[in-house]
């Protein structure tokens, strides 16, 4: 059910874990002690045969290289934050920047790049690895000493679970997602143009030219960002001129009330996979990986070419510090932050 291997050591000589995760009907979950990374994630198509429905690369040196954070857990902020900083309780705070004018995913060294203490355990529901790691007071120019952990359970229903939970001992701001890139026709084909794509969200974030959001928030009618409705991802993509593709933030109907609400459901119908995705976040970022141009070369040989995959990145809102009308992404000492989602895959 679970198995540990060695996965490599980092540029700096520290040792890598990899812990495979399989579940009572085959499935199987890769996952590593690097960014909390999940590096593979094979599941049934209709006939049963298995895929890999995940990108990611067989080796360490990649994923410290040349990685647009594949499979991993990121962190502290995910997503964007306007010019690189933040004030909190009266203070500034300067981050990296390395998105244009912005700071993206945790800055430099976020999560992503991090050696994550792993603890695997066996449950009632399936194999588990639960993952810890504490960020320094300051780390990457974020207040307080965070301790967080993400923990990884293949269910023998299919279904990834990711439950996420941290603290801190001075105000801080937190916003941990998953950045996995998903391909439901396992590369066969190599896009996921013809993947078909519904949304529970009827409104969006728009976003400035930095795709930092403007703060408003308005309704997805009439526009190709409208997913309310079944439609292949492909369809409409040729409307996004400017960016090349989706990379926005959908407010999920209900989402962020602490129970869990169906975010998306996609459909590929050569393959006949079908996955779900299910949160307690308020949002999901749609992202059709833009920025790959067939350079990056991944598990199994295949090549990574432009619209290869689709992210579902549930999230707080990028950029919340900034828009008080955002739901909050301030930690706070005694709380305790707490989010899940779920990745739920099945056959049509």
């Amino acid at each position: 059910m679970i198995q540990k291997s060695d996965f490599g050591k980092t540029q700096d000589g520290q040792a890598v874990e990899m812990y495979t995760l399989k579940n009572s009907k085959g499935a199987t979950a890769k996952v590593i002690t690097y960014g909390a990374i999940l590096t593979e994630l094979l599941v049934p198509d209709r006939s049963g045969k298995l895929g890999d429905v995940v990108l990611g690369f067989d080796n360490l040196k990649d994923y410290e290289t040349s990685s647009p954070f594949f499979g991993a857990t990121v962190g502290r902020v995910g997503n964007r934050i306007a010019k690189g900083e933040f004030e909190l309780d009266g203070k500034t705070y300067h981050l990296f920047v390395n998105n244009g004018p912005n700071s993206l995913h945790g800055g430099k060294v976020g999560f992503d790049k991090k050696i994550w203490k792993a603890e695997p355990m066996e449950t009632k529901d399936g194999p588990s690895v639960r993952f810890s790691y504490t960020s320094p007071d300051g780390e990457e120019g974020y207040p307080g000493t965070l301790k967080s952990e993400v923990t990884y359970t293949l269910a023998n229903d299919n279904s990834l679970h990711l439950d996420y939970k941290a603290t801190t001992d001075k105000d801080t701001i937190l916003n941990l997602t998953n950045h996995s890139y998903f391909n439901l026709s396992a590369m066969q084909p190599p896009t996921i143009l013809d993947e078909v794509l519904t949304l529970n969200a009827d409104n969006y974030t728009p976003t400035d030219s930095t795709l930092i959001p403007t703060g408003e928030i308005k309704s997805v009618k009439g526009t190709p960002f409208d997913f309310t409705t079944p439609h292949a991802i492909g369809e409409r993509i040729d409307q996004i001129p400017d960016v090349g593709g989706y990379d926005l933030n959908f407010v999920i109907n209900g989402g962020g009330q602490g129970q869990m609400v169906k975010a998306a459901h996609v459909e590929d119908p050569k393959t006949g996979r079908v996955m779900e995705c299910w949160t307690t976040q308020p949002g999901v970022q749609l992202y059709t990986s833009i920025h790959l141009d067939g350079t990056l070369k991944g598990v199994g040989g295949h090549t990574y070419q432009k619209a290869a995959a689709f992210c579902l990145e549930t999230q707080h809102y990028p950029d919340s510090i900034h828009h008080p009308n955002f739901p909050s992404a301030v930690l706070k000492p005694g709380e305790t932050y707490s989010q899940s989602t779920v990745y739920k895959f099945s056959v049509k």
